[in-house]
Parts: structure tokens; sequence; C-alpha cells
């Protein structure tokens, strides 16, 4: 029996010192000299730039992050309704894709300070847009919706039907092949990517549904939160955020940072 115990007891130690010794995500970060970054296609803030790289606010602000931390990015296109899963399996060490703080984003993850204010609005034919010009106004329609997204969560709190798809780009294209009514994306998106002169030209946007900010997100008592909300702090000193943000044309929606 005391043989027993004192095996326990060394066991007990032995899984104390290795806890101990276990890599915050920070040092984990250092360690392996990479920040992994998951996102989905999402002009303005994560898109595909003509080299095939990947580029847009969000991108563009990664990197830089990275550079603070002395690190390379990789970024990994990721299902969106997966991203607690993606995150806390470690595949990918935050979430940084105009990432809309919901209670459930907060509950399930350690999030950065808000960064940018966004909205979900309605999309639909510029033709039909005059029927659309109040919440009432869309009973009966269905919207196609990002899956996991605030988009989807609108759909749902308006007692709407919707579709779930992909992204808020393959929610343009139901539209567009009128196999949705409507969709509801991001404002943010919306200003870069629906009305004259883009890629969905015969689309506009009518109602906002929501007021809402972006973070990050990183996984439950990361150390990288704090690092990330002192380089944002920094980027906003320099004007360095400012300027990637008019690359972009978002620095309307910009949070200051302190």
């Amino acid at each position: 029996m005391k043989k027993l115990l004192a095996l326990m007891l060394c066991l007990m130690l032995l899984l104390s010192c290795c806890a101990g010794l276990a890599e915050s995500d920070k040092e984990a970060v250092l360690a392996k000299g990479k920040l992994v970054v998951g996102i989905t296609d999402f002009a303005p803030m994560d898109y595909r730039g003509t080299d095939g790289s990947w580029i847009g606010f969000d991108a563009d602000m990664a990197r830089a992050f990275g550079k603070f931390l002395g690190v390379e990015v990789e970024f990994i296109e990721i299902d969106w309704d997966n991203k607690v899963l993606e995150l806390n399996s470690g595949n990918i060490d935050c979430v940084w894709n105009g990432m809309t703080l919901t209670d459930e984003v907060l509950s399930a993850m350690s999030c950065s300070n808000p960064y940018a204010n966004n909205a979900q609005i309605v999309i639909v034919p510029a033709e039909k847009a005059d029927d659309y010009q109040t919440v009432e106004s869309l009973k009966g329609l269905t919207f196609a919706v990002e899956a996991g997204s605030a988009g989807e969560a609108a759909a749902q709190a308006l007692g709407n039907a919707f579709n779930p798809v992909q992204n808020q780009a393959a929610a343009l294209l139901e539209v567009v092949a009128m196999t949705s009514d409507a969709a509801i994306i991001d404002s943010l998106m919306a200003a870069a990517m629906v009305g004259q002169g883009t890629d969905y030209a015969t689309l506009t946007y009518t109602v906002p549904l929501t007021e809402e900010k972006y973070g990050v997100g990183f996984r439950k008592d990361s150390d990288l939160v704090d690092a990330l909300n002192t380089f944002f702090a920094a980027a906003w000193a320099d004007g360095s955020m400012q300027t990637i943000a008019e690359l972009y044309g978002v620095q309307a929606a910009m949070v200051p940072q302190e």
C-alpha cells in the first residue's frame, strides 16, 4: 500500500512538472516560427490577389502582426461553421476574418479588442430594391447566408427561411442565380463587392439588420490576445493601421485603438 501511494505521489509530481513546462500559445508560435491564421474568401478582408496570394485588410494586418512577433504567417482557408473546432484542435492559431464578436464567439474564444464596425445587410437584385426597404417588407423571403455566420443568425432572428452556403461570396451567387431571393452579408463586403462597377453589378444592398464589431479569436486564455492588442495600439499610434484600411476602403469602419 505504501509503495502504491509513493508511486501515485511520484506520478502526480511528474504531471505537475509537465504542466509547468507546457508552452503558452505565444511561446508555441515563436518556437515554430509561424502564426497559422484561419480565414475564408471574404473581400475586402481576406481574398486572393492577382498572383494568388491572400490580400485584404485582415490579411495585411495579420502579416504585420507576424512581423511584430518575428514569425511568418500562414493562411488556411477554413469552413466558417467549424472555426471553433479548427482553433481548439490546434489546426490554426487564430480566426482573423472579419469575425463578428457575437455572444457565441465570445463564449468559445478569447478575443481581441474590436477593430472595425460592421452590420449585417440585405442584398437583393437591384431591379427589386424598391420592394425591400423595410424589415417588414422582407417577410417571406428566402435568404442565402454563410453557414455559422452572423448573417445566418440574423435570418434566424427574422424567422425567415434560409439556405446556408460555404461563404458570403457563394451567398451572392445564390441571388444572381435566383436560387435564393436575397442574401444577408457583412456591410463591409457589400460596399466592396456589390453594385455598379463590381462583379455583382446587378445586385444592391438595402436594409441593415444589425450593428456589430469585428475582432480576432484565439483559444481560451491565450496570451496571444494581449500581444495582438498591444500590436493594434502600436499600429494605430503610428498610423500603419489606418494606411492599410485606406488601401482597402474600410477606413470609415475602423475602431480607434488604445
